[in-house]
């Protein structure tokens, strides 16, 4: 049985790969799109048949199913204490290894099944705003109006950086102390993290996920990463950005069960000012990963441009 059909045997809610959903976000405004729950950035285009086409068979998160992990402490009838303090490595460090899921976007509205592209707003506070180059944000209105066809994931291509942090399947941690490796689910993809002294490479060749070096500020986990192609999206409505894209992550592990990110943006290229997100993950104590592969792909070729 393929990866389809074992998750549609199991008793789980899939997500059905990528949200495409509706959203009320934001206002074009002199090059800035401010967040505005109440306004919908798109809200005169109509939802067309392609973008059921869009919810390709990527399977969603929920793994191995009801296997305890090990090392989560545990009641006596076995449930995790999701509040349990912060587990640590041998060296002192939180261990941010395990199975998460992403949580809504704090400015993420209730969703249909079917509709417009999630967007990088949806973790954005409200007031937030991302203040666009001239050519950026005309890429990125006229990729919205087309509710994000042509993403490279139509073509089994990676989801970007915080793109396939925000609205894929789950994601594993494996944390090691001079390599952090985190494994996507969807389309079974993965970044790698060194914690081994090493900066930026001096001549890189431009990546789909780019070069990443952590270290540890205290409780936090910082991630640099530089060194990106321009291809991939920021976001599934088509947030674009350049070669000179620098990401900052900052990971901390509140306590066993939830884990928060703060995301910064910057590329001078394509936004004249840094910009921030924050997205939130539950840990999925019970679950691990399976394999999601994006094979047979049939759907880009239907898909209304």
């Amino acid at each position: 049985m393929s990866t389809r059909g074992i998750r549609q045997a199991l008793p789980l809610t899939p997500k059905l790969g990528r949200r495409y959903d509706d959203h009320t976000l934001a206002n074009a405004n002199r090059g800035e799109i401010v967040v505005n729950t109440k306004d919908q950035l798109l809200a005169s285009v109509p939802i067309i048949a392609a973008a059921a086409v869009l919810l390709y068979a990527a399977p969603a998160s929920a793994q191995w199913l009801n296997h305890p992990n090990p090392g989560i402490p545990r009641s006596a009838d076995g449930k995790p204490n999701l509040t349990a303090p912060t587990p640590k490595t041998l060296d002192g460090k939180p261990d941010l290894s395990g199975v998460w899921n992403h949580m809504r976007g704090q400015n993420q509205p209730p969703r249909d099944a079917v509709g417009q592209p999630g967007t990088i707003f949806d973790f954005m506070p409200p007031g937030s705003q991302i203040s666009f180059q001239p050519w950026a944000e005309a890429l990125y209105k006229q990729r919205a109006k087309a509710l994000g066809a042509g993403r490279p994931t139509e073509h089994c291509l990676p989801h970007g950086v915080p793109d396939a942090m925000m609205y894929g399947g789950a994601m594993k941690i494996v944390q090691t102390p001079v390599l952090t490796i985190i494994l996507f689910e969807e389309l079974y993809h993965f970044r790698q993290i060194y914690t081994d002294g090493r900066g930026a490479p001096q001549t890189v060749l431009p990546a789909w996920y780019g070069y990443s070096s952590g270290k540890w500020d205290g409780d936090t986990f910082v991630v640099e990463t530089v060194g990106f192609n321009d291809q991939s999206w920021m976001d599934d409505s088509g947030l674009p950005h350049t070669e000179s894209l620098h990401t900052t992550e900052r990971f901390r592990r509140r306590d066993v069960g939830h884990m928060d990110a703060q995301i910064t943006i910057d590329d001078p290229k394509a936004y004249t000012k840094p910009f921030s997100i924050d997205i939130s993950f539950n840990l999925a104590a019970n679950l691990d990963l399976l394999e999601s592969l994006c094979e047979n792909e049939k759907d880009a070729a239907h898909i209304a441009k």
